[in-house]
C-alpha cells in the first residue's frame, strides 16, 4: 500500500473488535464492520462509543489498544499517524488524571518500536463538557513531549466561544489547534473553528462547500481539511458515498487529506478514492504528510517513501 500519514483517528474507534469482546467479557458482542454498521445520528454514535469506552480502566488496557493500533495502522502503510485521545475525560473516570495517557504513550512506544509506525498524540474535548476539563487537557497536554495539539470534538451545535480563553493559552503553550467542525452542523461551524478557535486544521470540514465565500477563504489560507468518508456514512451524515462531498472538495482546491476516525481501516479509504471517486492517491497522500505536524526528517522521509512507491 502507498505510503502515507494519518491525521484524523480516534484511539478508542479503533479499538478491534476481538479486544472489545475480551475487555467486556462478552457483554459487549463483537461489532460488525463498517459496511454493516450504520448510526442514526451522532448521538447514537456517542453513546455506542462511550459504552467501550467504559471498558478502559487499567494500565494495561490502555497500552493493549494503542500497540494493537500502532500493528493495524503499520499493516495499511501508514508511516506516521496522530492519533487523538480523550485522556482528561479517561483521567477523571478512572481517578487518575495521568495514567490513560501514559500508558497510551507507553503503548506507542512499544509499537513503535515492533512496527515502526512513528506517532503524535492529539488530545480532544467534548464540546459539552465544562471549560475546566479543557483546562487540565491543555495543562497535561503541555507536559508531554508526543502530545503536539489539542482540540474540540463532540456535538457542533455547542459553540467554541466558552472555550476561547484556554484555547489562547493552549496555543501561547506552543500546542497546535486542531477542531472537529462541519461535519454535524454547517459552514458556520468551521468559520468558527478558524476565527474562535485558531485552528490549523480543520476535523471533517465536509459543510464548507455550504459557504462560497467560506471556501475561498480556506482555499486561500491553505487549512487543510481531515476527510473522513466512511465514517460520514455510518454516521447517517452523508446518505451514500456515492453521494459524498470528498471529490468535490479536491476540485474546489483545497487541501484535503483521507482518513478514518477511526471507524475503518486508510487503505479502504484510498481504494474508495481511486475507485469510486478516481482520485489521485499519491497526491491524498503526500496532502497527509505535508499537513501533519511531523518533525520535518519524518516528512522527509516518508514523502521520499511516496515518491518512490510503485503499485504492484
Amino acid at each position: 500500500m502507498i505510503p502515507k500519514a494519518h491525521l484524523h483517528t480516534h484511539l478508542e474507534s479503533t479499538i478491534r473488535p476481538r479486544t472489545i469482546a475480551e475487555l467486556s467479557g462478552g457483554a459487549i458482542a463483537e461489532p460488525a464492520g463498517p459496511a454493516e454498521t450504520r448510526f442514526a445520528d451522532f448521538r447514537d454514535f456517542a453513546d455506542q462509543r462511550a459504552k467501550v469506552r467504559e471498558l478502559l480502566t487499567e494500565p494495561a488496557h490502555f497500552r493493549r489498544i494503542a500497540v494493537e493500533f500502532c500493528q493495524d495502522e503499520a499493516a495499511q502503510g501508514v508511516r506516521y499517524a496522530e492519533v487523538t485521545f480523550t485522556a482528561a475525560s479517561h483521567g477523571e473516570r478512572v481517578g487518575a488524571l495521568e495514567m490513560p495517557l501514559e500508558s497510551v504513550l507507553e503503548g506507542l512506544e512499544e509499537g513503535r518500536q515492533r512496527y515502526g509506525l512513528e506517532t503524535r498524540v492529539i488530545l480532544d474535548h467534548s464540546r459539552r463538557r465544562p471549560v475546566e476539563r479543557l483546562r487540565r487537557t491543555v495543562e497535561l497536554a503541555a507536559r508531554y513531549e508526543q502530545v503536539v495539539a489539542v482540540g474540540l470534538a463532540g456535538d457542533e451545535r455547542h459553540s467554541l466561544k466558552p472555550f476561547a480563553g484556554v484555547l489562547r493559552e493552549a496555543r501561547d503553550l506552543g500546542l497546535h489547534l486542531v477542531h472537529h467542525a462541519g461535519e454535524s452542523a454547517g459552514a458556520e461551524s468551521v468559520r468558527e473553528a478558524l476565527e474562535v478557535g485558531m485552528a490549523e486544521r480543520i476535523g471533517h470540514g465536509i459543510r464548507v462547500l455550504d459557504d462560497p465565500a467560506l471556501v475561498a477563504e480556506v482555499r486561500e489560507r491553505g487549512v487543510p481539511l481531515e476527510v473522513c468518508p466512511t465514517s460520514n456514512v455510518m454516521l447517517s451524515l452523508v446518505g451514500s458515498m456515492a453521494e459524498h462531498p470528498l471529490a468535490r472538495l479536491v476540485e474546489a482546491g483545497l487541501v484535503v487529506t483521507l482518513n478514518t476516525d477511526g471507524e475503518t481501516s486508510l487503505g479502504g479509504e484510498y481504494r474508495v478514492a481511486a475507485e469510486v471517486f478516481g482520485l489521485d492517491v499519491g497526491e491524498l497522500a503526500r496532502a497527509s504528510v505535508r499537513a501533519s505536524f511531523a518533525p520535518a526528517a519524518v516528512k522527509e522521509r516518508v514523502l521520499a517513501e511516496i515518491a518512490g512507491y510503485r503499485s504492484s
